[in-house]
């Protein structure tokens, strides 16, 4: 993979984990019930930025770099671009059929898992489209992690007699740490490329 393109590719991977990572924190965060309120809140937007501002930085990196791609690249690059939109288009109509189901069933309780379990699955197809090892041990954690909370753990338990909604705070912040995680470890492969042509050099 030429330069360019991998910075790119990781910028916006960096992204995705850190906006989506985000937003599930938010989850975790609503089964607190307002405790710890705000440093919870404000500890994962902060990192959310900065994960942000990091795939930005890659992204920005990527446009001063000299372009490369051969044509048979080109056509590698758009037909991946298809395949993510297939997969990413696949996932939405999953997730908005899952929540419409649940209500219909009046199982609203099962939506965060179902989700989580929705997102997993989606995470392997771009493992082998992308190459990206990593992201079969994503999709295979949220999947896991989204089938103990439905099946395991107990609805409610008190924390210093503050009443935590457990299935929403164990998945809401399992599944930050996991995209986040994910999203440093995009990075930290990138850095290690990096080294890795510099030796060469």
């Amino acid at each position: 993979m030429k330069m360019k393109e991998a910075y790119r590719g990781s910028g916006i991977g960096v992204i995705f984990m850190a906006v989506f990572g985000t937003l599930w924190a938010s989850t975790g965060i609503m089964g607190l019930q307002g405790w710890g309120f705000p440093y919870v809140d404000l500890a994962a937007i902060t990192v959310g930025i900065i994960m942000v501002i990091g795939g930005i930085s890659l992204i920005h990196a990527s446009q001063k770099m000299p372009n490369q791609i051969t044509e048979n690249g080109a056509r590698r690059l758009k037909r991946i671009g298809f395949m993510f939109n297939m997969v990413f288009i696949a996932e939405g109509l999953l997730i908005v059929i899952a929540i419409a189901i649940c209500n219909l069933i009046n199982q609203t309780d099962l939506i965060p898992g179902v989700i989580a379990i929705i997102v997993g699955i989606h995470f392997l197809p771009l493992a082998s489209l992308f190459q990206i090892k990593v992201y079969y041990a994503t999709g295979v954690l949220l999947c896991s992690l989204a089938l103990i909370t439905l099946l395991i753990v107990p609805d409610t338990v008190m924390f210093r007699k503050h009443q935590i909604l457990a299935p929403l705070s164990l998945l809401g912040f399992g599944c930050t740490l996991i995209l986040w995680f994910t999203g440093l470890t995009l990075w930290l492969r990138l850095k290690k490329s990096n080294q890795t042509i510099a030796i060469e050099d």
